[in-house]
């Protein structure tokens, strides 16, 4: 297996962490992945297990800190992670992800460029999320932005079909919407729930999600993270 080196860097005015995990010895031309967690403040260590394990197959991975619990919803912190990560891919593609909050986050400034400072990723991946309300980057629901947006942008969704804490119909209606305005989109749905898309178990007693090696989730881990590898590399 691929050796995958982790640095904490350091993004925006505030100067908050983010997590760079990257094949060992890779190359700065390296593809980009910037991943954003979800509604838990602070939780960039949630996404390790999904971010080392695409760094594995041949990317960079950008996890930062964000807290959605901010006076603007997080947004400038969406905004400042994203202006790093450009420097980082430094003209390497640029692949956008995220999930639950984090996803509609990711979609929501895909489909919106004009509501994130004009920019557009490479390509866009998004697991456990929902869709039809505002989200924290732009301010307006993914799924009303879409009729309007750009239809080349390659859109990757996830959901595992046992989510009960989003429901699969939310990741559905986007893959609908999609299809039926033209956008180039695909949708996984992995036997497992909202933590196990991305390899993890929630916790009661820590109050978050930890790693897991139950095999619905390691499974659902393995093709997680090589969407998000694929998407980057293509």
């Amino acid at each position: 297996m691929t050796e995958v080196r982790t640095t904490v860097l350091r993004y925006g005015p505030e100067a908050r962490p983010a997590d760079l995990h990257r094949p060992a010895g890779a190359a700065d031309g390296r593809p980009v992945v910037l991943l954003w967690h979800g509604r838990g403040p602070d939780e960039r260590d949630v996404l390790a297990p999904l971010a080392r394990a695409a760094a594995a197959l041949g990317v960079r991975v950008l996890v930062p800190d964000w807290r959605p619990d901010a006076p603007d919803g997080g947004r400038s912190q969406l905004l400042d992670s994203a202006a790093h990560a450009r420097e980082l891919a430094a003209g390497a593609r640029l692949v956008l992800a995220g999930w639950s909050l984090g996803a509609k986050a990711a979609v929501g400034a895909a489909l919106n460029p004009a509501g994130f400072a004009g920019w557009r990723p490479d390509a866009v991946v998004a697991f456990a999320g929902s869709y039809a309300t505002p989200a924290p980057s732009t301010g307006t629901a993914p799924l009303d932005d879409l009729p309007a947006a750009a239809r080349d942008l390659p859109v990757h969704l996830l959901h595992g079909s046992a989510d009960t804490v989003v429901d699969p119909a939310r990741t559905r209606e986007l893959h609908a919407a999609l299809l039926a305005h033209g956008h180039p989109a695909t949708l996984t749905e992995p036997a497992t729930d909202h933590a196990g898309v991305i390899g993890t178990a929630y916790s009661p007693t820590a109050a978050r999600c930890l790693p897991t090696t139950a095999p619905h989730a390691r499974e659902a881990l393995r093709r997680t993270a090589e969407t998000l590898a694929a998407a980057a590399l293509a």
